[in-house]
Parts: structure tokens; C-alpha cells; sequence
């Protein structure tokens, strides 16, 4: 969350910010409710201070009728500091709860706009997958090759559910595998991640673990969510620590399934594997000082570059627009594959069949969960202060398994592989089943 006094200093400019992300959050009522809590803290200071005088008093020598008095009066300081007590600490609840629906402040360089569409392409490697034959989309090519049912897991879990099988399995592994050793590589400390959190590490993070609107499939009575990605077990994994400033930057990678209830999602992108309840995802996190996150989002990104320009993917780079950003992100950069199965709608006749979708996101959210999640490191003046957190994909496999599957078909309806991925999946070419 925002820290409160940059929200009363800066109104107009979270207010802004707020109608820049096209998010509903009331600035006005966190500044309110911020003086009424300092007005009822100083409140309680003082009549705190007249207990202890009162008390001070009533150690010295005096009348009876004077003594009397002050018992009463301090029966009457007791009575009026639990009340005190009472009002400020709902007050703090209702500044708490306000200001965590303000999201964070986005960076200025980011594009202002509502939807994916606004955002700004910033790079372009490698050129759109052009054939000479007419492409399938990953659907086709996993049911003919008998690499992913769909209908099974339909049957068995329900939409958007599916199984990966015979040659599918070893892609996916291999592909976790090959991310990961780029990773440790470069000094990340591999994790493999609870599948489930709290839902006030959920909270901390920023996500709505409740509600119509919320992504997240919660746990009946246990106050605990399927994780959505490994961000959220990665972040709450230092909840309410004190991390030794020598200790950062920390770099973690975290395996994890991730689960999404996808609410609303529908359209012809959102076809196969694009959009799924479940799927693997290895995920980037780092802890550093605030001086060093922007470094380091860029640092995130380049990984991300780097992944799927060794698996010979043809990929842009995005900054994501305002609208896009989701609350605690500051900036985001989007990695966008080429997709050469989906519909290459209003294009011309000559351009290449297919269109971009996102295949991983890296997100600076500067210190706004760890406020949430109460993470501190000391600095070298003794003080508690809040480090900088960011995430990054280094790759959610269902959607680099569509990447792969439509970039590197061929036209006798076989798969062949990235020459980075061989050595992982120990074959070539995933060829076609009687």
C-alpha cells in the first residue's frame, strides 16, 4: 500500500493516478480517515497522561476526601481510555482498509490507457513464423499428435481442464528445466512453492482472494486460496521479517502450479491452452533497496528475453498501459509470443496468419507489498525501512508449449523442437501416431 502521508501530501496526484488505471478507490476518505486517527492518537495521549499524573498523585500524602477524589477520577480515566482505545482502533481498521484499495502510483513513463490495446510495443525480436503450407493451431496439432486431451480433462475436471501425455509431458518438463538451469545460473535460489496461502498473504501481495470479481479459487472454511503463481508464496515467504541489509538483493525462483478461476474469460484467444485453470509456471522474484528495483526490472526482463529467444520464438516487448497494470505494479513490461494459431483478424491477405499473446509479465511494485506484508530490512542507521519487491515470469508453460507447438510445426503435421530444448526432452521432433 501507499505509505499514508504520501497520500495526504499528494492528493490530487493519487486521485489522478486512481482514475489513470480505471480503478474505483475514494483518496478523499483515506485522508479523512488518516485525521481522524491522528486526532484520536493525540486524544488518548492525553488522557494517558492524566492517568499517569493521576496516578504519580495518589502516591504522595493527602486527606481522605482528596484521595477519594482521584480514585474517582481515575475509575473515570480508566472508563474514558478504553473507549478511546475502542474509537482508534476502528479507525485505524477503516484507514487500513480504505487505503489498501489505492493502488500503487504508476510509473510516469507509462502509457496511459484502459486496455491491452494501449499499451506501447517497445521491441520486436525475431520476425512472425511465415509457412508454406497452412498452419494448425495448438488444439489440432496436441489432439493429432496425442500430446494434450482436452476432452478428457473436460470429462474428468471440467472445462479448461486438460491432460498432457506421451511426448507433451516431457515438453513440459523440459522446458521447466531449461528455464531453471538459465536461472541458477544466474544465482537464483530455487524453490518449489506451497500450492496453497493465507489469505492475508494473498491480500499482502494484492490480490481479492473473495468476491465476484476475484481470479482466485478459495478453500472452504480453511482461509486459504489455490495460489494463482508463485509471486504470492515467493512474497509471503519473508511476511513480517527483518531482513539484514547485506542480505539483499535476494533473487528467488519459485515452482509452482498455478490455479485461476479465469472468471469472464472468453473469446477465440482464449481457446486450448491460452487460458487454463491450472498449468505450471516458474516464476522470478527479487528483494533489493529501493534504489536498485528499476535495475533490476530491467535486469528480470532481459532473463525473459533471453528464455524465449533461446527457445527461437519470435517475441515483442510491451510497457503496459495504466489500465493494465493491476494495482501493485508500478511498471510492467510484457513479453508477447507470436502465435501463428490464432486468427489473424482484419489483417490482409499477404500479412502472416497468427497475432501476438502474452507469455510472461514482469512487474516492479516498489515497496507496496512489502508494506502490506510488513517486510522491513534495517538500514546502516539502525532504521526499519521497506525493500523493493518485483516479479517476473521466466516462463508459464501452457502458453510455451503453444509457442512452441505453432512456431515449429511442420507441414507433415510434426513438432520439431527448439535446439535448446533436445538435450532436455531427449528427441527432436514429436511426430505423428497411428
Amino acid at each position: 500500500m501507499l505509505d499514508y502521508h504520501f497520500i495526504v501530501e499528494n492528493l490530487d496526484a493519487v486521485k489522478q493516478n486512481i482514475a489513470d488505471r480505471y480503478m474505483r478507490a475514494d483518496a478523499d476518505a483515506v485522508a479523512r480517515l488518516f485525521r481522524e486517527r491522528t486526532e484520536l492518537s493525540t486524544a488518548l495521549q492525553g488522557l494517558q497522561q492524566k492517568r499517569n499524573a493521576n496516578a504519580a498523585a495518589m502516591k504522595g500524602k493527602m486527606e481522605p476526601a482528596s484521595r477519594a477524589a482521584l480514585i474517582e477520577e481515575g475509575k473515570h480515566l480508566k472508563d474514558d481510555i478504553a473507549r478511546a482505545e475502542a474509537d482508534l482502533m476502528r479507525a485505524e481498521a477503516a484507514l487500513d482498509a480504505e487505503a489498501r484499495r489505492i493502488p500503487n502510483m504508476a510509473h510516469p513513463e507509462a502509457p496511459r490507457g484502459k486496455e491491452d490495446k494501449d499499451n506501447l510495443e517497445v521491441k520486436r525480436v525475431g520476425s512472425p513464423t511465415v509457412f508454406d503450407f497452412e498452419p494448425k493451431d495448438h488444439v489440432t496439432l496436441g489432439q493429432n499428435l496425442d500430446i494434450i486431451d482436452f476432452d478428457a480433462g473436460t470429462r474428468a475436471a471440467g472445462v479448461k481442464f486438460y491432460y498432457l501425455k506421451n511426448e507433451g509431458v516431457y515438453l513440459e518438463l523440459g522446458l521447466v528445466r531449461y528455464a531453471l538451469d538459465i536461472l541458477q545460473k544466474k544465482g537464483f535460489t530455487p524453490f518449489i512453492t506451497p500450492d496453497v496461502a493465507r489469505e492475508e498473504i494473498l491480500e499482502g501481495i494484492g490480490f481479492n482472494p473473495r468476491g465476484a470479481e476475484s481470479n482466485v479459487y478459495a478453500l472452504e472454511g480453511e482461509g486459504t486460496c489455490l495460489v494463482g503463481t508463485a509471486e504470492i508464496t515467493l512474497g509471503g515467504y519473508y511476511s513480517n521479517s527483518v531482513l539484514p541489509k547485506a542480505s539483499l538483493p535476494l533473487k528467488l525462483a519459485g515452482l509452482s502450479h498455478c490455479f485461476r478461476r479465469e472468471a469472464g474469460a472468453a473469446g477465440q484467444f482464449s481457446k486450448g491452452l491460452y487460458r487454463v485453470h491450472q498449468f505450471t509456471k516458474l516464476e522470478m522474484f527479487v528483494y533489493c533497496l529501493p534504489e536498485e528495483s528499476g535495475a533490476f526490472h530491467e535486469y528480470l526482463r532481459s532473463i525473459e528475453e533471453e528464455i524465449f529467444a533461446g527457445l527461437e520464438i519470435p517475441f515483442r516487448v510491451v510497457d503496459t498501459c495504466t489500465g493494465d497494470l493491476g494495482a501493485p505494479a508500478y511498471r510492467k513490461w510484457d513479453l508477447e509470443a507470436w502465435m501463428p494459431g490464432r486468427t489473424n483478424a482484419g489483417g490482409a491477405a499477404s500479412d502472416p496468419v497468427g497475432s501476438w499473446g502474452e507469455v510472461t509479465s514482469t512487474s516492479n511494485c516498489t515497496d507496496y507489498q512489502a508494506r502490506r506484508l510488513n517486510i522491513k530490512y534495517k538500514d546502516d542507521d539502525g532504521k526499519n525501512r521497506y525493500p523493493h519487491m518485483l516479479n517476473g515470469t521466466a516462463i508459464a508453460i501452457s502458453r510455451a508449449i503453444i509457442a512452441v507447438l505453432e512456431n515449429f510445426q511442420q507441414a507433415d503435421g510434426s513438432v520439431r523442437l527448439p535446439a535448446a530444448l533436445v538435450p532436455y526432452c531427449g528427441f527432436e521432433v514429436i511426430g505423428g501416431r497411428s
